[in-house]
């Protein structure tokens, strides 16, 4: 699944196309998504303007002006297309190539930016939603959502009053969304070899017996807040400055430590330890097992 750098990345890599200009006609090919989508979905969005393009955890979030937002969701094979007379493009690179399959592009935006924005989705997990500003923060997709990861209010004191004594391995723990909104599989593998912490690792061990934060709480928040913006800002530098010659957007490029590199040396400067990989809750966890503990 998409994560959250990966999400920024296409939120930026839509902006030009979709933000300020208005929604001229809606394409819905199907019915549903994941979901159904809401009743007189194409109707409703036609000749609203696009204020602004945000996002909230894995959430792509387009405020219209009529005081509804777009929620949209990528699940797990989603990714937009923004075209114009000359072709296309897809904003982000995923670890799973995306799909250009055109019997899976599902809706389709033409905006008053001259660009099509194109949703395919070929397993159709993704989904698409129209909620009221005023009532976003309550709705079932948003209100058990946690801190976001990508700012300063994640440290390593916010990290043990989040896991004070919870027993649960610190990697489902970090995957938990009602505590940490936005981590994935693959930034949380990254984090914690970071951290030089096991996945393994109860988290309750980043709490003192007092409540405070541990080192390695502190060690932990800082791997977390780094990865994701440097993985952000590489992302947003690609799409702000570089353009190829035939015009296209540049594209979010990044290289895993060691999420899906099983059998290779572990990065960590001196460590000579081999990357491994197990499996909690029926995901692969990729880590070094000699220096994260």
């Amino acid at each position: 699944m998409p994560e959250l750098p990966e999400v920024e990345t296409v939120r930026r890599g839509l902006l030009p196309a979709m933000e300020g200009h208005r929604i001229e006609r809606v394409e819905q090919r199907r019915a549903d998504l994941r979901f159904p989508l809401p009743e007189r979905f194409a109707a409703r969005l036609t000749g609203r303007r696009v204020e602004s393009l945000g996002r909230r955890a894995k959430y792509l979030l387009a405020d219209l002006d009529d005081g509804m937002v777009l929620v949209m969701h990528l699940g797990m094979s989603g990714s937009f297309r923004v075209e114009d007379e000359g072709g296309g493009t897809t904003p982000g690179v995923f670890h799973h190539e995306r799909s250009s399959a055109l019997a899976h592009d599902h809706v389709v935006f033409h905006l008053s930016s001259g660009k099509r924005v194109v949703y395919n989705d070929p397993r159709r997990f993704g989904f698409m939603d129209l909620i009221a500003r005023a009532t976003l923060a309550e709705a079932p997709f948003f209100r058990d959502l946690g801190l976001e990861p990508a700012g300063n209010a994640l440290d390593g004191a916010r990290l043990a009053a989040l896991f004070a004594g919870k027993r649960t391995p610190l990697k489902a723990a970090l995957l938990d969304q009602s505590r940490i909104a936005g981590l994935g599989n693959i930034y949380v593998c990254e984090a914690l070899n970071r951290a030089r912490l096991s996945p393994r690792r109860m988290a309750g061990t980043l709490a003192t017996a007092s409540g405070g934060p541990t080192v390695a709480a502190g060690r932990l928040a800082e791997a977390i807040r780094s990865a994701i913006a440097e993985a952000i800002e590489a992302g947003g530098s690609s799409l702000r400055d570089h353009r190829q010659t035939n015009g296209e957007l540049g594209y979010f490029q990044h290289a895993f430590r060691v999420y899906d590199r099983e059998g290779e040396p572990c990065p960590t400067p001196r460590c000579r330890g081999i990357v491994a990989r197990i499996v909690q809750s029926g995901r692969s966890t990729f880590y070094c097992p000699v220096c994260q503990r």
